[in-house]
């Protein structure tokens, strides 16, 4: 399979999660889209979109699948227990033994 073929196939099997930073801010605000394989569980898509927004070895926004959404990328932290993702039309709060739906 070409390079080109296999990376078509791998947007087709991923979808876009948005993390909306809401714990520490006067109202809530997106910051990033996050790509996230569209066949596994939920929790994982929550899971993947918080350690991908969480700055580990790197600044959060330069890991792969990430897009920023903020204007400044020296001013924005790392996902937090507060924050929430929006997965598909509905929301979840992190919280600090999981997730809850908004």
């Amino acid at each position: 399979m070409s390079i080109k073929r296999k990376m078509i196939m791998s947007n087709l099997n991923t979808e876009s999660v948005v993390v909306i930073h809401s714990a520490f801010e006067k109202t809530p605000r997106t910051v990033a889209m996050v790509e996230v394989p569209a066949d596994v569980s939920l929790n994982q898509k929550l899971e993947i979109a918080f350690e991908k927004t969480n700055s580990i070895d790197c600044a959060w926004w330069d890991n792969e699948g990430v897009t920023p959404m903020f204007p400044d990328i020296n001013v924005c932290r790392s996902t937090s227990v507060g924050d929430m993702v929006l997965v598909g039309n509905v929301k979840w709060a992190c919280k600090s033994d999981g997730w809850k739906k908004v």
